[in-house]
């Protein structure tokens, strides 16, 4: 069976960072205004202030999976042996970084009941974790022989010829990534070969 894996922050569901941003600078600042990866940069030289209040929320409180997540990674789920590998540790900071782990599996365990605890991984370096595939919003993630990049904020500019010489495909919502990866499967089964054959040749 391939293995896929998925990117929690920004391809799973958006946590609130950027609310909780707004809310200790008392701002209104807008996504899909921003570039930068890091939008704690945004709190310019108060950052150790703004750790110190985030540590007390929660990012996952109340946000929503994205659109068709459920449906998509729970018919995948049978086609692909699906991890999920996500970052827990604050750039610049370590203090909050154990709640945020808490807060994630949590989150990931009421979300998305049919993906068993033991396939979270959680890593500060995507590049050590093995895969067929792999989506992530974040381009040097991307190290698997099938990339997929969910658009976020932050990789919107990339043009498609940058990223069409690094054999990976953008997309923009799970019903995308649905259409390709059944596209890769479906492939394989014209090829002659069944479900059997695609578990054992893809085992680990």
């Amino acid at each position: 069976m391939k293995t896929l894996l998925v990117d929690m922050d920004n391809c799973i569901t958006d946590p609130k960072i950027l609310d909780y941003i707004n809310e200790f600078l008392n701002t209104d600042y807008k996504l899909e205004d921003q570039t930068d990866f890091y939008l704690q940069n945004l709190v310019k030289d108060r950052k150790n202030e703004f750790y110190e209040f985030l540590s007390t929320k929660n990012l996952y409180e109340n946000c929503p999976l994205k659109e068709n997540c459920y449906k998509v990674l729970e018919k995948l789920n049978k086609k692909y042996d699906i991890y999920i590998v996500t970052s827990y540790l604050w750039k610049d900071i370590i203090d909050s970084s154990a709640n945020n782990l808490k807060n994630k599996y949590n989150y990931l365990k009421e979300k998305l009941p049919f993906i068993d605890p033991s396939k979270y991984i959680f890593t500060t370096n995507k590049q050590l974790i093995k895969g067929d595939i792999s989506i992530d919003d974040k381009l040097s993630n991307l190290h698997t022989n099938k990339k997929i990049l969910f658009t976020a904020w932050h990789n919107k500019q990339i043009p498609k010829k940058d990223l069409n010489e690094k054999g990976i495909t953008r997309v923009n919502t799970w019903e995308d990534i649905l259409k390709e990866l059944e596209g890769d499967y479906n492939a394989w089964t014209r090829k002659g070969h069944n479900n059997t054959e695609w578990r054992k040749n893809y085992s680990r």
